[in-house]
């Protein structure tokens, strides 16, 4: 084995290693640290033992999931588009999805499905729509190319933006506080549903994505020599658009759009771990789980008793590093 190799293989077991602990002990930390004898009591469950199975398992669980999808994602925009600025909801997924829950909230419907609360339904409707209009769009353009796919985002994103805020100005203040709540972000969850309908969105997303690490590498240096060494350019582009967008799609309708980390993670695994798809992929599925994870735990204790959104602490992390990273990349172009 290759000392780059040994190198990349070690910084992979390090964050598996992190991720367990992590998983472990994020569930104890709360408002009140849950004893180990409460968890394990035999007999009759306590108070705290109920908190930590139904309540705080069930959300690292989620945040986990949630950082771990948002993160690849935005991994494999930027290398489709490449372009280091690229993040999960560049093609208008998020936007979809908060206009499907601002639209839900502001006509006051209550409804669920198969556990599934209405909300998250009528986000994940709004971001499928979303998913049609930048692929119509992409697809009457010039062949489905990426800065056509770009454009399309970016368009729909701010046609949909302006709807959500018409939508919030013509509603009361109840409505028009719960459509602001939802738009920062939230990891509350009572019991393993959210994360049971969230998982086959991560697997399947991720599968797909690990699959096409090879097709990831020869894109990012260019359409032209992927094609010239055999990538079908067009098919992969198709793949990665519907299965990145659609695990985007069901991870936002059950959590909110929570920003920053699709675009933090790939950068801070590349400097830890290279550009080698190979590795970079894995590495940066589990290290967006622990950030996310790590950010939730600090958004639930930091001013306990009250908890923040955890799109509020992502935001105030990732607002520096986006200027860190402009600056980097203004410093590169010019030597």
């Amino acid at each position: 084995m290759k000392t780059g190799s040994a190198h990349k293989m070690m910084v992979l077991i390090l964050l598996l290693v992190l991720a367990a602990i992590v998983l472990a002990g994020a569930p104890i930390v709360g408002m009140k640290v849950t004893p180990l004898g409460a968890i394990f009591h035999a007999g009759t469950r306590s108070t705290e033992a109920d908190i930590f199975w139904r309540i705080r398992v069930p959300r690292v669980c989620i945040s986990f999931l949630a950082g771990a999808a948002l993160a690849v994602s935005g991994m494999a925009f930027q290398a489709m588009f490449r372009n280091p600025l690229a993040t999960p909801f560049t093609l208008g997924v998020a936007s979809g999805a908060s206009l499907g829950a601002a639209l839900y909230v502001r006509l006051g419907v209550m409804l669920s499905l198969l556990g599934i609360s209405g909300i998250s339904l009528a986000a994940f409707l709004g971001a499928l729509l979303a998913i049609l209009l930048v692929y119509a769009l992409s697809r009457a353009g010039r062949g489905f190319s990426t800065a056509t796919m770009l454009l399309a985002g970016v368009a729909i994103s701010f046609f949909f933006s302006s709807v959500i805020l018409f939508t919030q100005y013509m509603s009361d203040l109840t409505h028009s506080f719960r459509i602001l709540r939802w738009l920062m972000g939230g990891l509350e969850a009572a019991g393993f549903e959210t994360v049971l309908n969230m998982l086959p969105f991560v697997i399947s997303g991720s599968t797909i994505i690990l699959y096409l690490t090879h097709e990831l590498n020869l894109m990012t240096t260019g359409e032209e020599i992927a094609i010239s060494r055999g990538v079908n350019v067009s098919r992969t582009k198709h793949i990665l658009f519907f299965a990145t967008s659609l695990m985007v799609g069901g991870v936002v309708s059950m959590c909110g759009p929570i920003g920053f980390v699709g675009m933090m993670a790939p950068h801070i695994c590349r400097l830890m771990i290279g550009s080698d798809h190979r590795y970079l992929t894995p590495a940066t599925l589990l290290f967006g789980g622990i950030f996310l994870t790590l950010c939730d735990t600090l958004a639930r204790t930091l001013i306990a008793p009250v908890e923040m959104p955890v799109g509020i602490v992502t935001a105030l992390i990732g607002g520096p590093f986006f200027v860190w990273l402009l600056l980097r990349n203004a410093r590169s172009t010019t030597r």
